[in-house]
Formats: structure tokens, C-alpha cells, sequence
């Protein structure tokens, strides 16, 4: 029997069923620090935790590392906020692009002049009775358009204009006879001094009245450009006034067409707020929207002239176009 060496005990061996090496827990995996970036970023700008989470689940499949679950939260996360910005952004687009072609409805940004004069509905409600707005004439401005003057022109005097005398008197002759033209400068006073400027620089001598339409509910000449196109102006624009200023611009009866009655001067446009030059002579009650400035009236001799061109029709035979009478104004004059 071998006896051990004294003080000590033989060496013992390792436990049983565990080399010496796997001794107590392995280290913890390390968490993958992309997919630690993805979730960050999901909230912060989501096309990058998408990127992130991709490359994160990448790295984690080759790597074995933690955060698997970092990654998948980062990318549900991200498409998730991807895809609620692009429906608020289409939203957006819609919502802004019907309110703009509401605001060029109402407010006349088209500058182009192809439609002067609305097709009238069915309407019969007459012109409202005129009540001053506080602001009548206080401030008349005329500020230029992006399209040139079809004839040289100054726009007339700006800021406050006087409402008295009620009443201007001028006298537009034709190649076709005399029309004598009461402008009502108390109620559209603006208009009227736009009219009385561009008459005494002689805007409207030897120009065409390019425009007759005949149609039941619509009878009106148009004139006032010297262009002969209907596209034609002054180089600037101006603001409505009777009866536009009746109403508020979002009231729906804007749109509802009312009587304007023969006889009636009134601006053409291409919208509120785009008058120029062009003007309408009424020769029958017409129905429109109450968005052309009534700024004036046409005595029984000027309307007799207008029911003989109207007579001759439109040039192609349709209700809408070219008189069929060469009708020029020779020159228009204040009385």
C-alpha cells in the first residue's frame, strides 16, 4: 500500500463530465449594434431604420449576434411610419390642389382671357340692391399682369377716388352709329376711373368689338381689345366691384347666375379680379354670375345701335363668336 507523501492529499481530477475549460456560464452574444440604430432611427427618419434594420438582420445571420428582434422592431416600425407620411403628403397634395383651384375660382388667378362671359344658368334672380361697402373707392389699385399691354397705356391713378358725381356721362362712337354710355361712378367708382383713363389716352380709338353672342339667355358685345383676340388688355388688372362686392367670396350665390338687365355696361374677366379693358354692352337681359362689375348703362340710342349689329348675328352662324358686322369703336369720350 503506497502511502501519500505527508501534509497533502493526490491531485483530484476535474468534475466529472465537464472538461476543465467549460468551468462556470460561457460570455453573453453581443447585442448587433445596427439593429440598435435601426430602432432609433425608425423614429427619427424611417427610411433609415428601414436601411438599418435590412443591413442589421444581414450582419445577424452571419454574425450570431443579439438583437434579431431589435432589427424586425426597427423595421415594422419604419415601413410603418414610411407609409403613414406618404398618405398624409398625398393627402396634403390633394387637399391643396382643390383649395387652389377654389382660390382661382373666386379670386381670378387665371390671367388668360378665353371665356369673358359665363355660360348662364337658369337663374332670374335680379342684381342685389346696392349697399356701400366701408371701403367703396377708398383705395383703388391696378397692379400689372405678366402679359404685355396690347396698345401702349398707363393704368390710371391710384388710392383713394371720389364716389360724386354719382354719375359720368360718355359718349362711344361706332362705325356703326352712336352709343351714349351713363358710367355709374358711385357704385363701381374704381371701374369707372379705370375707364375714363384709358378713354382719354385714346386705348379703345379704331378698335374692334370682337365678341356678339346671342343665345336666349345671353345677348351682350364685347369690346376693349384692341388685340381683337379676346386675350388682349392694358398690361394690368384690378379688383371687382358691383355686385361681386355684394357677397362674400365663399357665399355659393357667387355662383348662382342672376339677371343682368339689357341695357347694363359691364367689365369682362377672366375670373374676380382680373378686369382690364374688355367691357360687354347688354343688349338683352342676360343671365351670369354676379361676377362682372355692372359700371354703368346704355342710353335707347346706343342700344338701338347694338340691336342692329345683334341682328346681323355671329360671323359662323353659331350664338358665340365673331360679329358678323365689322364693328369698330372709333373713339370713346367723356361728356
Amino acid at each position: 500500500m503506497t502511502t501519500p507523501p505527508s501534509g497533502g492529499f493526490p491531485p483530484q481530477p476535474p468534475p466529472y463530465g465537464y472538461p476543465p475549460q467549460y468551468y462556470g456560464y460561457p460570455p453573453p452574444k453581443q447585442t448587433n449594434a445596427l439593429a440598435i440604430v435601426a430602432l432609433v432611427c425608425a423614429f427619427v427618419f424611417a427610411p433609415l431604420g428601414i436601411l438599418f434594420g435590412h443591413l442589421s438582420l444581414s450582419q445577424i445571420k452571419k454574425t450570431g449576434e443579439e438583437g434579431r428582434g431589435l432589427a424586425i422592431a426597427g423595421l415594422v416600425i419604419g415601413y410603418l411610419v414610411t407609409v403613414v407620411t406618404v398618405l398624409v403628403i398625398v393627402a396634403s397634395v390633394v387637399f391643396i390642389a382643390t383649395v387652389a383651384r377654389e382660390l382661382e375660382s373666386l379670386d381670378g388667378t387665371d390671367s388668360s382671357y378665353p371665356d369673358i362671359t359665363a355660360t348662364p344658368g337658369q337663374q332670374t334672380d335680379e342684381l342685389p340692391e346696392f349697399k356701400p361697402p366701408a371701403t367703396l373707392g377708398s383705395n383703388c389699385q391696378y397692379p400689372p399682369t405678366s402679359e404685355p399691354a396690347s396698345k401702349p397705356a398707363k393704368p390710371p391713378r391710384t388710392g383713394p377716388v371720389p364716389t360724386d358725381p354719382e354719375f359720368v356721362s360718355a359718349s362711344m362712337t361706332t362705325n356703326r352709329g352712336n352709343i351714349g354710355l351713363q358710367l355709374d361712378n358711385a357704385k363701381a367708382p374704381c371701374t369707372v376711373n379705370n375707364f375714363a383713363s384709358l378713354a382719354q389716352q385714346g386705348f379703345f380709338d379704331d378698335t374692334p368689338c370682337h365678341r356678339l353672342t346671342t343665345s336666349e339667355a345671353l345677348g351682350v358685345l364685347q369690346c376693349g381689345d384692341p388685340s381683337g383676340t379676346g386675350t388682349g388688355g392694358p398690361g394690368y388688372q384690378f379688383p371687382n366691384e358691383y355686385p361681386t362686392n355684394q357677397f362674400r367670396l365663399s357665399d355659393p350665390a357667387m355662383r348662382t347666375p342672376i339677371r343682368y338687365p339689357r341695357g347694363t355696361l359691364a367689365m369682362a374677366n377672366a375670373g374676380v379680379g382680373t378686369n382690364g379693358s374688355q367691357f360687354f354692352l347688354v343688349y338683352q337681359d342676360s343671365l351670369l354670375p354676379p361676377t362682372y362689375t355692372a359700371f354703368g348703362t346704355i342710353d335707347a340710342t346706343g342700344l338701338a345701335t347694338v340691336d342692329a349689329i345683334a341682328e346681323e348675328g355671329v360671323a359662323d352662324g353659331s350664338e358665340d363668336g365673331e360679329p358678323a358686322a365689322d364693328v369698330s369703336i372709333e373713339s370713346i369720350r367723356l361728356d
